[in-house]
Formats: C-alpha cells, structure tokens, sequence
C-alpha cells in the first residue's frame, strides 16, 4: 500500500524525515526530490566492477548543462531522507521523462531505515538541458509487513555526497576509500580541491 500525500505530512518527524522540505513539492501520493548542482562523470573508458573507477565532478552553471547521450551521469537529491517502518522508493517524474531524460538506471528501490541523500543515474535519450534545483524526480513510500530488519550498509548508509558504485567491496573485500572525494556540498574551497584533484592525478 502505497501512503497518501497526507499520510506522508502525518509521518514527517516520525518515520519520515525530508530535509528540506517545501509543501508546495507534496503531490497526492509523493513528493518530489530536487536535482544538486553538482554531478559525477566516469573517467575510466571501460568500468570494472572489482575495482574504483576514477570520476570526475561537474558543477552545473546557473544556465545549464547539457547532458549528451551515451554518457552516464551520477547526481543527487538536495534533500536528504530518512525513512524507518517504510520502504522509500524513487521515480522520474513524467515530465522529465518526456524530455527523454532517465534519472535512474535500475536503482529506484530503496530500503526501510535507509538515510542519506539519493544518488541518481542520469542517462539522457537525446541532448537536454538540465538546471539545479529543478524537481527532478518523486519519491514515495510503500507500507511494509513482518518483522523489520533496518538497512545497515557501509557503502551507501548516511552518505554526504554523490556516490558512484562500491560494488568492487562486495567482490574483493576491499574497504579502501574510493578516489572521489568526501566533502561536504556548499564549500566552494572544497569544491576547487575536487575539481583540481582528477587533473593534478593524470
């Protein structure tokens, strides 16, 4: 069962945490999630799954970018959610869909208890123009029955930044820190680091 949009302003505070949150982005049975003005590109021409592929992060200008097809972004939310006796789960919204514009490849399922910011995988049919901030995708929250077992990962759990894949953890038991970057978003000095990082590397 699938709660209302009434039922999800209820459960704010309680089982729901949207932060920030607007009522004007409350649909009738979702919410929408903004886009960040940062995004992270692959660097690798070929990605190995047991092992960490170098990124590289892209600010989005205040008038745009263009995404191009054949190329995967990965993005997230503004708001970070927490979600407990819930399953939260994630879709495109219809217009953004009908400008061909994918912002998640397979990952739209999430977890009771997961809490953190949603990475999106952004795949674009055609050039679009994107802009930060704009609602680019909803989420809602699908009620659960049995006995609850809290999503608990060390990958994806409480992040604080855009987070490519860390499946090569699962495959080799490595726990080293990936080469992107762990900052927290709105530090312009960070941010120059990040940007500068990739290219003092090659």
């Amino acid at each position: 069962m699938i709660l209302s949009g009434n039922e999800i302003r209820q459960q704010l505070g309680s089982n729901i945490l949207i932060e920030p949150f607007d009522e004007a982005r409350l649909n009738p049975n979702s919410y929408n999630l903004s886009l960040h003005d940062e995004l992270l590109v692959y660097e690798e021409v070929v990605l190995d799954m047991r092992k960490s592929n170098r990124v590289e992060r892209i600010s989005i200008p205040e008038d745009g970018l263009v995404l191009t097809p054949n190329q995967l972004y990965l993005g997230r939310t503004v708001e970070r959610t927490e979600t407990h006796n819930l399953v939260p789960m994630i879709e495109g919204r219809s217009s953004i869909g009908r400008l061909g514009l994918f912002v998640h490849v397979t990952a739209g399922f999430g977890d009771v208890g997961f809490c953190g910011y949603w990475t999106l995988e952004m795949f674009a049919v055609q050039p679009v123009k994107i802009y930060a901030g704009v609602p680019i995708c909803q989420i809602f929250f699908h009620q659960i029955h049995g006995d609850i077992t809290e999503y608990s990962s060390e990958k994806y759990q409480h992040n604080h930044d855009i987070q490519p894949s860390l499946l090569y953890r699962e495959l080799t038991g490595d726990g080293e820190t990936p080469q992107q970057m762990q900052l927290e978003f709105g530090d312009a000095a960070g941010r120059a680091a990040a940007l500068a990082a990739p290219r003092a590397a090659r």
